[in-house]
């Protein structure tokens, strides 16, 4: 029998090229679509501004930092391909990551 909701994990790294409305406006947004497709399990963890381990390129710039924000929720087995989809193709998203916990 398939499972009808599994933990999952999404790690985001938010550009700092943006100012800080629209990339707290960003975390909300996602915030929001999770919370629509699931249910957070725990509150979102935001790290915080980081130094990445290496430059990332997206477009023409080139990020030495980023804004690391991590979200735990529970979900339909289908959500998490759309929330990585949606994630790696917003301008103010530099990475992605969703995982089964």
């Amino acid at each position: 029998m398939a499972k009808l909701n599994e933990n999952y994990e999404a790690m985001v790294v938010f550009s700092l090229k943006k100012d800080e409305e629209t990339m707290k406006a960003l975390v909300e947004k996602v915030k929001a679509l999770i919370e629509r497709h699931g249910s957070l399990t725990e509150e979102v963890n935001e790290w915080g501004k980081r130094k990445l381990a290496y430059p990332i390129k997206k477009g023409t710039e080139v990020s030495t930092e980023g804004y690391y924000v991590i979200y735990s929720f529970n979900s339909e087995p289908d959500f998490p391909a759309e929330l990585n989809r949606r994630l790696n193709i917003n301008d103010g998203v530099l990475r992605a990551l969703v995982t089964t916990k």
